[in-house]
């Protein structure tokens, strides 16, 4: 089925609240597996927001690896720009952006690094290029020119030629753990269907309707 046909038969059929898990994760796994299988471009990127200390506002896209109830995770280097304004304001959002579907899917939360154990688990199943690539690149730093960086690059191969690359100790990842989870399905005229589950101080999560 063309993404225009999938775009209209989620369009038509809309969202209902009896189609959503009491638990948001199992709801979000459910669209997940539909972004997935549907071939659209990156079904795994989000735009994860942060703060700096001036309370200015960031984007970035970065790619979920992992969720399970606990929550989101993604990698990165622990020095980056959205790294820093997590270790002083670790309340984040993310978006979903699957736009070919007609669906978006909103997260806030809180941030908090993976053990080092979780992220050289996955760290060993990256290709090697994006081994070495952890290493050379410092994220987020001014750099004069690309031939610096590739220089670098150069210098990690030759430094870990003979190996495996080991986890870096600036590397590894973040979960965020939600307390809001929105999923948004498009309709026409405007009047899209937007279900937002929200987590209590009991730790129990109520779902609402929102108005378009």
């Amino acid at each position: 089925m063309s993404l225009d046909n999938l775009r209209t038969q989620y369009m038509q059929a809309g969202l209902q609240r009896s189609s959503l898990d009491a638990d948001p994760y199992n709801s979000f796994s459910k669209w997940y597996e539909d972004a997935i299988n549907s071939g659209i471009p990156e079904p795994t990127a989000m735009s994860i927001g942060t703060v700096d200390e001036k309370q200015q506002p960031w984007q970035r896209m970065v790619l979920l690896k992992l969720y399970d109830q606990t929550g989101f995770v993604f990698f990165t280097n622990y020095a980056s720009r959205k790294a820093q304004h997590i270790a002083e304001n670790n309340k984040v959002s993310l978006l979903f952006p699957w736009h070919a579907l007609g669906r978006q899917v909103k997260v806030t939360g809180t941030a908090r690094k993976l053990s080092t154990t979780e992220s050289l688990k996955y760290f060993i199943t990256r290709p090697r290029g994006s081994q070495i690539g952890a290493w050379a690149s410092p994220q987020s730093k001014v750099i004069t020119s690309r031939s610096i960086l590739d220089a670098k690059v150069e210098e990690v191969k030759q430094k870990f030629k003979d190996g495996e690359i080991p986890l870096p100790s600036f590397w590894g990842g973040y979960r965020v753990s939600a307390s809001t989870i929105e999923f948004w399905q498009a309709r026409d005229d405007r009047l899209h269907d937007r279900f937002i589950y929200q987590l209590s101080e009991s730790n129990e999560w109520q779902l609402d309707r929102l108005a378009p």
